[in-house]
């Protein structure tokens, strides 16, 4: 009994003072850090401030979060440093790019992504996405054929990113004659390059209030055209433009389309480091699913022109347990396509 005791004593005397803290306590009068992979005025950056104004009115104590940008390598340096280096407490969130649930799919042996997506701690994400083929009405290009028969340019923040990744499946397996033009820092300056007449398009991962509200007056203008969707639906905006899978031309690019458009589902992804104790992760999950319901989040939101479609951490688990487990033939078929 008395060997019993000293163990325990000993167990307690080396406890850290975070187990030892009861979890309400944790977040009272916490600093809490909300670390985005993205650039400043972004989309990603827009959906990681909103979010950090309003979920912590659902953790115990309302703890201060401040929004730090950790942009580099389209979200990888920022998924490297939740993964490896951030504090695993719960006093860090993270907001990852949508393509980051992928990067170990498409290149597995990849040393910069030093990670595995599977063991993030997943939030969940407050938009479900669609991306667009931008494209410039002065090079004569309205649709597929056109691009089977034209070369273009668009511009893309680096290879791992939907707006590299697209394009490279649609010349695989479609046909097209597309370009990619790389190290644009950000959705911005990749529409920026677009009306400098630097490239001819852009194709996005996803279309923020941001990106709509740069692209639309050239749309008005009659300078630049959505000539295809890339997601799993029609956006309902752009209910007579179709969607990639549409264009399929036969059941095998489909379903690699149907792979790669999981991350669009993802959206904009909010996450956890691995190992934060269950207590302090069931808060989290709470004051999330929470906060994409609260009504000042939704206002603030729609006059943002941001908007809220969550989707739960564990429909993102779901997904990547999927794509993961594809069968080995089409996962090398894809990964084939996307390096």
């Amino acid at each position: 009994m008395k060997k019993s005791a000293a163990i325990l004593l000993a167990l307690l005397a080396n406890a850290t003072p975070a187990q030892a803290q009861n979890t309400d306590e944790f977040f009272r009068n916490r600093k809490m850090t909300l670390v985005t992979s993205a650039s400043v005025g972004g989309g990603y950056d827009q959906y990681a401030r909103l979010l950090s104004r309003h979920m912590p009115k659902y953790l115990p104590g309302n703890p201060n979060m401040i929004v730090q940008n950790m942009p580099g390598a389209e979200g990888i340096k920022a998924a490297n440093y939740l993964y490896a280096v951030a504090p695993r407490d719960g006093s860090v969130v993270g907001g990852l790019q949508r393509n980051t649930g992928l990067v170990k799919f498409y290149l597995p042996e990849s040393t910069t992504a030093q990670f595995d997506p599977r063991k993030f701690i997943w939030l969940g994400s407050t938009q479900q996405e669609i991306g667009f083929f931008l494209m410039r009405n002065a090079t004569g290009v309205s649709g597929l054929e056109g691009l089977k028969t034209h070369e273009v340019t668009v511009s893309s923040t680096s290879r791992n990113s939907p707006s590299s990744i697209y394009p490279r499946l649609l010349n695989a397996l479609y046909g097209t004659k597309i370009r990619v033009i790389e190290g644009y820092d950000g959705s911005q300056t990749s529409l920026l390059a677009i009306e400098r007449a630097e490239v001819d398009g852009h194709v996005s991962g996803g279309t923020s209030a941001n990106f709509r509200a740069r692209y639309r007056p050239w749309e008005k203008s009659g300078q630049v055209a959505i000539i295809m969707q890339l997601g799993m639906d029609r956006d309902k905006e752009y209910p007579n433009v179709p969607t990639a899978l549409e264009l399929a031309p036969d059941e095998t690019s489909r379903s690699i389309f149907e792979i790669a458009f999981v991350e669009q589902v993802m959206g904009r992804p909010f996450v956890l480091p691995p190992d934060v104790p269950k207590a302090r992760v069931d808060i989290l999950r709470a004051a999330f699913d929470k906060t994409m319901l609260d009504k000042d989040l939704l206002e603030e939101a729609a006059k943002q022109g941001a908007e809220i479609d969550p989707v739960s951490g564990a429909r993102i688990n779901e997904l990547l347990d999927k794509v993961y487990s594809a069968p080995p033939a089409l996962a090398q078929r894809v990964r084939d396509l996307v390096q």
